[in-house]
Parts: structure tokens; C-alpha cells; sequence
């Protein structure tokens, strides 16, 4: 009956080798995407307050507001949220508003990204005001 041969010397040191550099690999992999990136987030983006009620409805800055078919909610780890995570919760958001005023696009922000200020709260202040996307800064007249 033919035996399987068991590897030699320099086999298993080649095999410890590629499995310690394999896990090197892998433990760098997740250093490298544990590290926070910064949200670029459109100039059309306004800062809010939003409860989510009875989804899709919810309460923006206090005012009864609807989230579009499709609309995309992201967490302060940019993942997709979904909106049973956030109900009763009273989160600030930057978000984008369709053309039938229904909110389209939510991030739940960061500290570090609720603390960038000013940032506009009504198309009035975004049409007024400046904005620099690489910086994601806004700038007041």
C-alpha cells in the first residue's frame, strides 16, 4: 500500500516560512484597514439631526421627513446601516435630498467629522457659502 511521504527538513522549513509570511500578510491587511479614512462627502450634503421612527419615516431637525426607495445609510465606519440599527436614536447626519425632497443619501457622523464647522444646515447657508472638496471644508462669505 503506497504511504504518503511526509515532508523533509527544508519542505517544512519552506511551509513555516510561507505560512508565518501569510499571516504577516494578514495581520498588516488589517493594521492598514483599521486605519480611519476620511468621508468625502458631496457639496450638496447639508448637516441634520435625523430619529428614525417608523422607517421610512423619520424625523429631520425635529421635522417629519421620508428616506427614498433605495436610500443609503452609512454608520461612522462608513458600512451600510440598516434602519432598525438607528431606531429611536437621535443621530447627526450630513445628507442629500432628491429631487421629490426625500433623503437619498445618510452618514452618521464621526466626532472628528461633527466637529468640522461650519458646515451648512439649509441650501440657503450651501448656496451661499463656499466649499472645498479636498478639504472638505466649508467657508462662510
Amino acid at each position: 500500500m503506497p504511504r504518503c511521504d511526509t515532508p523533509s527538513g527544508d519542505a517544512r522549513r519552506r511551509l513555516a516560512r510561507a505560512s508565518a509570511l501569510f499571516c504577516a500578510a494578514v495581520l498588516l491587511g488589517a493594521a492598514v484597514s483599521a486605519q480611519p479614512v476620511q468621508r468625502n462627502f458631496p457639496a450638496s450634503a447639508l448637516r441634520g439631526e435625523v430619529v428614525v421612527a417608523q422607517p421610512p419615516e423619520v424625523l429631520l431637525n425635529g421635522r417629519p421627513a421620508r428616506l427614498a426607495p433605495g436610500a443609503r445609510i452609512r454608520d461612522e465606519n462608513n458600512m451600510l446601516a440598516l434602519t432598525g440599527a438607528l431606531a429611536g436614536r437621535r443621530v447627526v447626519v450630513h445628507y442629500t435630498v432628491d429631487l421629490t425632497g426625500l433623503l437619498s443619501e445618510v452618514w452618521v457622523l464621526t466626532p472628528a467629522e461633527r466637529a468640522r464647522v461650519p458646515w451648512p444646515t439649509t441650501r440657503e447657508q450651501a448656496a451661499a457659502w463656499s466649499f472645498d472638496p479636498l478639504a472638505q471644508v466649508w467657508t462662510r462669505p
